[in-house]
């Protein structure tokens, strides 16, 4: 996936002619606090909520203000994974994109990315999830590939978190089965260490063993 595919084509730029009330009316209109600004191709930078704060004239040009604009942009064969970058170093609620020559093509929103992130990683899909710590210098996806497969399901998407001076890492798993007990068994066989587990069954089935427990020791 590449920027120019995420671009949000609902979402107009301004211009240096437009006034303060149009630029807010947009941002609430699309919930965003930024906005590229743009004179015919040019991207000239984002201007942000935060730079309109204190103007009594809405009615004054956006080109008339001394505006400290930013300029983070990203082009448009780059990776998603730089634009997710921007949004996070910068706190952007739009990114930029422009072609090589450097003229705008069109904004990403931070709602897309948003979507974006849910499909990579199987959040709309139903299964279960497993966290994993592990060594760093034993991540093997293709083990816990190979354990997942060998009870008829698969990685719908991971991730790996790593931990500042420490040896150790976590892996999520999110698998296409909800019941996930025997996948589970087989990486405590394997002598993996299971941080957490989470399924859409384990409320109810949480609820049934508290309750068989209950009644047991009601019987002794």
């Amino acid at each position: 996936m590449v920027a120019i595919e995420l671009i949000a084509d609902a979402i107009p730029p301004v211009h240096t002619s437009d006034t303060i009330q149009k630029v807010y009316d947009r941002m609430v209109e699309f919930r965003i606090r930024h906005l590229p600004i743009v004179n015919e191709d040019q991207f000239l930078g984002l201007v942000a909520e935060d730079d309109l704060i204190g103007e009594s004239d809405y009615q004054t040009a956006v080109g008339a203000l001394a505006l400290s604009l930013v300029n983070p942009y990203v082009l448009e064969d780059q990776h998603i994974y730089d634009v997710i970058r921007l949004f996070y170093e910068r706190q952007l609620t739009v990114v930029p994109v422009l072609d090589q020559k450097r003229n705008y093509l069109g904004l990403i929103s931070i709602n897309a990315i948003t979507e974006y992130f849910a499909k990579i990683t199987g959040i709309v899909q139903p299964g279960g999830i497993i966290v994993l710590e592990i060594s760093n210098k034993n991540n093997s996806l293709a083990h816990m590939a190979q354990i997942v497969e060998s009870d008829n399901a698969q990685i719908l998407s991971s991730y790996v978190q790593t931990f500042p001076d420490s040896t150790k890492m976590e892996v999520t798993l999110k698998v296409n089965k909800q019941d996930i007990s025997a996948i589970i068994a087989t990486f405590l066989r394997y002598e993996y260490d299971i941080k957490a587990t989470f399924n859409n069954t384990d409320h109810n089935d949480n609820s049934k063993d508290r309750y068989d427990s209950l009644m047991n020791y009601l019987n002794l």
